[in-house]
């Protein structure tokens, strides 16, 4: 390869390699690398910088380390929550400049052009991000600059201790540690009590985090409202903490009793003594609701008295001002002869959380639902939107004259002559100058 400038690197490619291109990857890997190559450990990708149509740079990467105490103590979180999202952090396992390229800065921009697109990667092979990148440096070998000039931080050395096989040995060669987050708020995401939905996915309707549970108008207070349906003997959870995981689950994304069961048995020890869980006298360690508890529990309450208490807490919490509908019929839910169910829901717009649902009868339809959906609501200094189904003159007058809140509806043929109306007026009708005149 002829000599180049750093301009030329303006040009550089970095992508993953293509399924007929790994054995040469890893020849060159273990050609060439000083520790050599087999394989890489975990969840693996391998990618390829290429300049000029030849290549010029491998990197590869795969599972954290299980055991990095200078990583552990910067993320802050506890064993049991590093159980849990270590899949979150990667490591820089491989990273080989081939040895007759020689252009200034290459690894860094290699890295830098490579960690841009890693957790997109990960989200598209694996089905979720990785938020935090790290990797082990010989200090004999090497200082890090090219890390460094992208910004990976170091945090020291590790205690020289290397892993095989599933088991520890001494080496007596500490490695430098360096890390880089791929986001600016990896340290909170990862150490967080709860898993928030930039790790989840679709699914979760609220960062669980940010919530209030415990004290004056938490979530645990609102639900203590509702009236215990068990007799008190052979109780061993109280109704509020089996109430409060199980509307926690639902609002993580939960859609069945088995998914709630699920969510709520993964949850750290930390969750569970924040809801109330009762301890075992042996093991001191806090114990969750099995599924059957919840089952019979969500069975036995008064659904209609809990969603409209949860949905008024959520309103609370919400800072947006947009208020939307959305209808949506029940998957499983059609019993024989009778209709599937359906229903009418409540949500803020910008949060995507829903704060009031009803059912809609049978006989009925979406727009006789509406008030009942509404009413317990603070519309007050709101936004409602709302589909060509529910523009009516009635719901237009409840809003502004009941509520206090403003709307935008969508018109279409069923309100036939305000189209026409609306289709009659010119552009200059809604001109800003021509208002600013007036």
């Amino acid at each position: 390869m002829g000599a180049m400038t750093e301009a030329d690197l303006n040009s550089l490619v970095v992508r993953l390699i293509k399924k007929s291109e790994e054995p040469l990857w890893d020849r060159l890997m273990s050609e060439y690398h000083y520790l050599g190559f087999r394989r890489l450990v975990g969840e693996a990708l391998k990618y390829v910088a290429i300049l000029r149509g030849e290549w010029v740079a491998l990197i590869g990467w795969g599972a954290a380390a299980f055991k990095c105490r200078p990583r552990d103590e910067w993320i802050g979180w506890s064993p049991e929550l590093k159980w849990q999202r270590l899949k979150y952090v990667v490591n820089n396992q491989r990273f080989l400049i081939l040895p007759w390229v020689r252009i200034k800065n290459l690894a860094s921009k290699v890295l830098s052009l490579n960690l841009k697109r890693l957790s997109r990667d990960y989200q598209a092979i694996y089905g979720h991000p990785v938020v935090l990148a790290e990797t082990f440096i010989d200090p004999r070998r090497f200082t890090g600059t090219s890390y460094r000039a992208c910004g990976w931080i170091a945090l020291g050395q590790t205690r020289g201790y290397g892993r095989d096989a599933g088991r520890y040995f001494f080496h007596g060669q500490p490695k430098t540690v360096l890390l880089r987050p791929l986001r600016r708020d990896a340290q909170k995401l990862l150490s967080a009590p709860f898993l928030a939905p930039e790790l989840q996915g679709e699914g979760a309707m609220v960062n669980l985090n940010i919530l209030n549970l415990r004290g004056k108008d938490g979530l645990i207070e609102c639900l203590s409202q509702i009236k215990d349906p068990r007799k008190k003997r052979g109780i061993r959870h109280q109704q509020v903490t089996i109430l409060t995981l199980a509307v926690l689950a639902i609002l993580s994304g939960a859609r069945s009793y088995l998914a709630i069961g699920q969510w709520v048995a993964s949850q750290p020890q930390e969750v569970l003594g924040l809801v109330g869980c009762r301890k075992d006298p042996r093991t001191g360690r806090y114990i969750p609701p099995s599924e059957p508890t919840i089952r019979r529990m969500l069975q036995s309450v008064d659904a209609e008295e809990v969603d409209r208490l949860v949905g008024e807490w959520l309103a609370r919490r919400c800072q947006g001002k947009v208020v939307a509908f959305d209808g949506k019929t029940l998957k499983g839910s059609k019993d024989g002869d009778k209709k599937a169910l359906h229903l009418l829901s409540a949500l803020m717009a910008e949060e995507g959380v829903v704060i009031s649902q009803c059912e809609v009868e049978a006989k009925s339809n979406e727009i006789t639902a509406v008030r009942p959906l509404l009413e317990p609501l603070d519309l007050r200094g709101k936004i409602v939107i709302a589909d060509a189904l529910h523009t009516q003159r009635e719901l237009a007058e409840y809003l502004k004259v009941e509520k206090g809140a403003d709307f935008v509806f969508t018109v279409k043929g069923n309100q036939e002559n305000l189209l026409k109306d609306i289709e009659a007026l010119g552009e200059e009708d809604f001109s800003p100058r021509v208002q600013a005149n007036r």
